[in-house]
Parts: C-alpha cells; sequence; structure tokens
C-alpha cells in the first residue's frame, strides 16, 4: 500500500530549521523568507515579526493562499493587527507558530497540494 502521494520535484519544501535560519530545497536562507509551493522570496522587507507591515505580505496575498503561516522564531508572537486584518479582509487565514511548527506544517500542506505560504522568521540567539 502506498502511503505518501507523488510530490512534483519542483515544490519547494523545508529541508531543516534552526534559530540560524532555514534550508529550502538545497538553500541555506540566514534572514527572513516567504516559501511557497512553486516561490521562495529570500528576503523580507520586515527583519522582525513585529515590524510586519501589510505592504510585506503582498507577495503572499498575490498567490491567493488558503492559510499563510507565521513562523516567528523560537517561540509564538502574533502578527501585528495590521497583518492580521490585510488578511482578514481577504478572507485568508493567518496562523502564527513557532518556526519549527510553522516548517513542518507548510511541508505538510504544500505536499498535500493545498495553496500555502509561510513567512519564516529564523532567530538567531544573541551571543556575548
Amino acid at each position: 500500500m502506498k502511503l505518501n502521494e507523488h510530490v512534483p520535484a519542483d515544490t519547494l519544501l523545508v529541508r531543516a530549521y534552526s534559530a540560524e535560519g532555514v534550508t529550502i530545497g538545497t538553500e541555506r536562507l540566514a534572514g527572513p523568507c516567504l516559501v511557497a509551493p512553486q516561490l521562495l522570496v529570500r528576503q523580507l522587507g520586515a527583519r522582525q515579526v513585529d515590524d510586519l507591515t501589510p505592504d510585506d505580505l503582498e507577495t503572499a496575498l498575490s498567490l491567493s493562499p488558503q492559510v499563510i503561516l507565521l513562523g516567528t522564531g523560537n517561540r509564538m508572537r502574533f502578527a501585528p493587527a495590521a497583518v492580521r486584518a490585510a488578511c482578514a479582509a481577504r478572507r485568508i487565514a493567518l496562523e502564527s507558530m513557532d518556526l519549527g511548527a510553522a516548517c513542518r506544517t507548510y511541508n505538510v500542506l504544500a505536499q498535500e497540494g493545498r495553496a500555502v505560504a509561510a513567512l519564516l522568521f529564523p532567530e538567531p540567539e544573541h551571543r556575548s
């Protein structure tokens, strides 16, 4: 019995994640990024979740996803109110979770062929 459906080879998946960055396919990214099954935006305007604006979501919103996952580092934080309102106005779910949960959830939804996008914010730990 086959348990996994065939996932198209060009579907972008998160291969690894840590506080230092994420690996999408074979590419390691140290800063915030946007990933969707067929699109990778390597840099976002916002460097931190608290700095997100509706303008930072335009590319993600243009994909008309059912859900946008927000991976907020090592702990879950909510997006600013204006960002939540922009998603609600388009009837797109915005789900906030820690980075690991967002990466895992994104992979499951992308492999199911769902319309999903993920804004991922690795959060390097500050060392003195």
